[in-house]
């Protein structure tokens, strides 16, 4: 009997051993490898917001709830240390989403700016906070850099593409105050120098040039399309993943880069002329007025450079 207790007593003593063994940490070197479970629970990532300072951004919303017959519009002080999060009329169309360190822009059909026919939940360049009609030229240059992505958007039943169209970056021209005084101009509206569209998953740069490049002097500031016409790039297909955007503008040249692809470079007679001074807008600008329309635009940086 005392053999068979001492028997019993040893298998009993190796199975604690076996167990003890199996579920300690798996050591390789100096480094400890420890399970799935234990990093979960202590290595969790921390949730952030966006990477935009909006220190020199207006904030152009689709409705006129103050009634004026214009979009309703947000200066810098409205939105800089996160005061557009408890802003109720801005939380609908510009909002965090801190799961994946995001800022949304969401619009649709209502409200648009006097020289547009469409509406856009949209931030605007400010070089000085509270005077828009301070901007920059081609020679003294800029850049902007963001990672966004297109998120969801409406359906296109009347036309030849699936989904609606939305521009999330331009370069806006803008008549310059002397030309303004100069002329009389009543309007300082120029055109946009770059727009950057998502269409249907591809993105498209349309870049102003001149009709005709003998065009010169104050011809040179109509804003029309018998002026200024639209030339047309593919940069290549994103579908509805994050992507990287680039927007170099400098002395008669324009350099757009979507990811690492080699970049689009614009260095021509056009951008010699251009006499407008000039803005970068980045957000969501929908291209349709078809009701039930709407598109949602996720930025997770942006900044500018000058």
């Amino acid at each position: 009997m005392t053999r068979i207790l001492l028997f019993v007593f040893f298998i009993l003593i190796g199975c604690s051993k076996e167990n003890e063994t199996q579920n300690r940490p798996v050591s390789s070197g100096s480094e400890t490898l420890v399970s799935i479970d234990e990093t979960s629970s202590t290595g969790e990532q921390e949730n952030t917001y966006a990477s935009i300072d909006f220190s020199n951004w207006k904030l152009t919303l689709p409705v006129d709830e103050n009634n004026n017959g214009s979009p309703d519009e947000y200066l810098p002080a409205s939105l800089v240390n996160g005061a557009y999060r408890s802003n109720n009329q801005i939380k609908p169309f510009m909002y965090d989403q801190i799961e994946d360190s995001s800022i949304v822009f969401y619009t649709y059909p209502q409200s648009s700016t006097t020289n547009s026919s469409y509406s856009r939940t949209e931030l605007r360049e400010l070089i000085n906070p509270s005077n828009s009609r301070i901007n920059w030229t081609l020679a003294q240059g800029g850049e902007m850099r963001g990672r966004l992505k297109l998120e969801t958007i409406s359906k296109d039943a009347a036309s030849n593409m699936e989904y609606h169209k939305t521009i999330v970056m331009q370069i806006h021209g803008i008549i310059s105050i002397s030309d303004m005084e100069t002329h009389g101009f009543s309007s300082n509206n120029g055109p946009p120098l770059i727009k950057i569209y998502w269409k249907d998953g591809f993105l498209w740069c349309h870049k102003k040039s001149l009709v005709d490049e003998a065009t010169s002097g104050d011809a040179l500031l109509e804003v029309s399309s018998s002026i200024w016409t639209d030339e047309k790039d593919n940069l290549g297909y994103v579908g509805f993943e994050p992507f990287d955007f680039r927007i170099t503008a400098s002395n008669a040249k324009i350099e757009v880069q979507l990811n690492e692809n080699e970049p689009l470079i614009y260095q021509d007679i056009s951008l010699e002329k251009w006499p407008f001074e000039n803005y970068y807008k980045a957000g969501n600008y929908l291209g349709t007025n078809t009701q039930g329309a709407f598109s949602y635009v996720k930025f997770y940086s942006l900044e500018i450079t000058h």
